[in-house]
């Protein structure tokens, strides 16, 4: 059973190594596995830093190896998915608020909580033993004790503390069950009702798959999975995406021959699927305006041949560094990049020829990525939903104006919020009645599956086993 399961608070799903796994140690020292996952929950919560990118910092600068790495990561995200249940169960083990103490405390009590929960293979002794050894090591001695009294204690009582019933009170089941902040959780039962509310946070919680894409220019999807079969047992081709196949949930691709050879990249089944709404054709000329790092760019610039070319923006010139060297890797030489705001004007890029299709896959709150992303629902406030949307507008009203008449536009998210998403297409639509919604009709019958009446995208982890996401295929009628 996954830890993203609903199940009584009792049961202890996930992954956990056996006790003595995760690097060398000195006598008395925590294992390198437990303390770099502290580090690095202690940076998110510190500077606000993207969990991906210090867990990938530390671990390029550590020693760990295989299952220790793992094991790692794994503490990483699986604490800060679960960081709602966590806080709930500590504070009715603590006799004072979890905010008022230390962050180092507050980080190894949740560590620590994390394994005693749902790490079937540690042993609670020893999630108490190498957590209270974890903030010896980063200088919090005075506080081993408090740390020891409250995990023992957490450890012997945690069952026998009931969740939130989602009849009685769903808020606070989506809250202190399903672990999403208040208002996450309010929104989303707005939007889907309490029950698809409460699948959809389950779903959020549990560990994506590993999904890539055959690289069409030089292999076929049947090429590469029949080779990928060999090395990820449970590969199996997508339920919709042309080139997708889903690896399983262990394993990394980005290590693999297929993946440095350049026959396949690493993209979410949905993600796949903005590139077949927007649908280029072989010699199309192609604007993507938010492109870093840049899987749509290349999976677009695959599909549109030598004839063809693609102008890949980006605010960011070290993101566009990433979408240039992944396009060296596949092999694809029609793509550019340009570092620009694409909030900001950008008619000079026409050039007397307008483009034949538009991708805005704009900048928004991620919450339709949470699986991938556990400490966005930490870091996105409500407040931040309404000024994305504002700069969404700006930049869709931006592109629209590099399209020809008789184009493609299509506006992507990875968010589940109608703040991001359709009001932000009806109000582009509303301002320039020279596009239309292009109808359910008139959309590849490959995506039935995840279209609304209205003719919009929406795939939905619960649903779909990918992550959130929404898209509009708008045309230019004049």
């Amino acid at each position: 059973m996954r830890g993203g399961n609903q199940s009584p608070v009792g049961t202890r799903p996930g992954r956990g190594r056996p006790a003595g796994r995760g690097g060398f140690r000195r006598r008395g020292a925590p294992t390198q596995a437990r303390l770099l996952a502290l580090r690095v929950l202690l940076r998110v919560e510190r500077t606000r830093a993207y969990a991906d990118l210090a867990l990938h910092a530390a671990l390029a600068q550590s020693p760990l190896v295989g299952p220790d790495r793992a094991l790692a990561t794994e503490l990483v995200y699986g604490t800060l998915r679960w960081r709602g249940r966590l806080d709930y169960l500590l504070s009715k083990v603590l006799d004072r608020e979890l905010d008022k103490l230390e962050p180092v405390v507050v980080a190894g009590l949740r560590l620590g909580a994390y394994q005693i929960v749902f790490s079937e293979r540690i042993p609670s002794s020893a999630a108490v033993d190498e957590s209270v050894r974890c903030v010896h090591a980063l200088g919090a001695e005075r506080a081993g004790g408090l740390v020891n009294a409250v995990l023992r204690r957490f450890a012997s009582e945690f069952q026998q503390i009931p969740l939130p019933d989602l009849a009685a009170d769903p808020i606070g089941h989506l809250t202190h069950a399903l672990s999403q902040p208040a208002w996450l959780a309010q929104r989303l039962i707005d939007v889907f009702g309490p029950e698809e509310a409460a699948a959809l946070a389950r779903a959020l919680n549990e560990v994506p798959p590993r999904t890539v894409r055959a690289n069409r220019v030089r292999t076929t999807r049947d090429e590469v999975l029949a080779e990928l079969v060999t090395r990820f047992p449970n590969a199996t081709a997508c339920r919709l995406a042309p080139d997708g196949i889903v690896l399983g949930r262990r394993g990394d691709p980005g290590r693999d021959p297929a993946f440095q050879s350049g026959r396949m990249t690493v993209q979410d089944e949905s993600s796949q699927l903005v590139v077949e709404l927007l649908d280029p054709q072989p010699q199309d000329r192609v604007l993507d305006v938010c492109a870093a790092p840049g899987a749509k760019a290349t999976g677009i610039a695959e599909r549109i041949g030598p004839g063809g070319s693609v102008l890949a923006l980006d605010r960011h010139a070290r993101r566009l560094g990433l979408l240039r060297r992944d396009a060296r890797r596949l092999g694809l030489e029609n793509v550019q990049t340009r570092v620009r705001d694409a909030s900001a004007p950008l008619g000079d890029l026409v050039e007397g020829r307008p483009f034949d299709r538009v991708l805005v896959d704009a900048p928004c709150s991620g919450l339709g990525a949470l699986r991938r992303n556990p400490d966005a629902r930490w870091r996105v406030v409500p407040t931040d939903i309404t000024k994305l949307a504002d700069v969404q507008g700006a930049i869709l009203a931006q592109a629209s104006s590099c399209l020809r008449p008789g184009g493609t536009l299509v506006y992507s998210t990875c968010t589940l919020l109608p703040e991001e998403n359709e009001a932000v297409v009806s109000a582009f639509l509303t301002e320039h009645p020279e596009f239309r919604l292009v109808p359910i009709a008139e959309l590849p019958t490959r995506l039935a599956p995840v279209l609304t009446e209205s003719g919009y995208l929406r795939c939905l982890p619960q649903r779909d086993d990918a992550d959130g996401f929404f898209a509009a295929r708008l045309e230019r009628v004049r």
